[in-house]
C-alpha cells in the first residue's frame, strides 16, 4: 500500500484492492448482494427441484428429441445418396458434441443392438444401460432426476428406430430389425433450472 500522497486518505483496502473511501459503500453492497445470491443459489442447489421444473425439461427434452430425429431424417433423406456420404448420423454425433462443449446439455448417440458402429456409442452408465433394456421392452421413454455437483439434471432416454429405407444403405446390420424397434436411442442430461 502506497504511503503518503492522495492514498493515505481518501482510500482503504478492501478485499485485498485499493478503493476510494467514497465508493467503499458501494463495494460492500456489491460485495453483499453477491454474497447473498451465492447463499440463495445455495440453498436452491440443496434442495430438490419442482415438478414444475422437472416437467419443464421433459418438455425441452421432447423439443430437442423432435427437431435432432428430424433433422437426421431430413439429412439423410436429402443428402445422403451412396455408402460413400457423410451419414447424417455422424453429422449429430459431432453436432452434439459442439452443443456439450458449449454448455447447453449433454445429448449422445447410443447403440441398441449390441453391434454399435464406434465405442463410444455404448451405454457407459447405468442410467443408460437400464434405459436401452426399457426401451428394448417396448418403453417408448425413460427418464430420471439426478443431482451431480450440487446440481439437478434430468436424464432421459429415447429410442430411435429404423425409418427409412436408406438407413439400411450405411448400417446393414438393421436390415431385419422390426418396425419401432429401437436400434439406437439418444441420451440425455439437462439440467433443471
Amino acid at each position: 500500500m502506497p504511503t503518503g500522497g492522495p492514498y493515505q486518505l481518501d482510500t482503504v483496502i478492501f478485499k485485498g484492492r485499493i478503493v476510494r473511501k467514497a465508493l467503499l459503500p458501494f463495494a460492500i453492497v456489491g460485495f453483499l448482494v453477491v454474497m447473498s445470491r451465492a447463499v440463495t443459489a445455495g440453498d436452491r442447489k440443496d434442495r430438490p427441484p419442482t415438478s414444475e421444473a422437472i416437467n419443464r425439461a421433459r418438455k425441452n427434452v421432447r423439443m430437442l428429441d423432435d427437431v435432432y430425429k428430424t433433422t437426421v431424417v431430413l439429412i439423410t433423406d436429402k443428402y445422403v445418396n451412396t455408402e460413400n456420404d457423410f451419414p447424417a448420423g455422424s453429422a449429430a454425433i459431432e453436432l452434439f458434441k459442439q452443443i456439450s462443449k458449449k454448455g447447453w446439455h449433454d445429448v449422445r448417440l447410443l447403440d441398441a443392438t449390441g453391434k454399435p458402429t464406434a465405442s463410444t456409442n455404448v451405454a457407459m452408465d447405468d442410467f443408460e444401460r437400464d434405459g436401452i433394456k426399457r426401451l428394448q421392452s417396448g418403453q417408448a421413454y425413460y427418464d430420471r432426476v439426478e443431482e451431480r455437483g450440487g446440481k439437478h439434471y434430468l436424464r432421459a432416454i429415447t429410442p430411435i428406430p429404423v425409418v427409412m429405407k436408406k438407413c439400411v444403405m450405411c448400417h446393414p446390420h438393421y436390415a431385419n430389425a422390426k418396425k419401432g424397434e429401437p436400434i439406437g436411442a439418444l441420451s440425455y442430461r439437462i439440467e433443471i433450472e
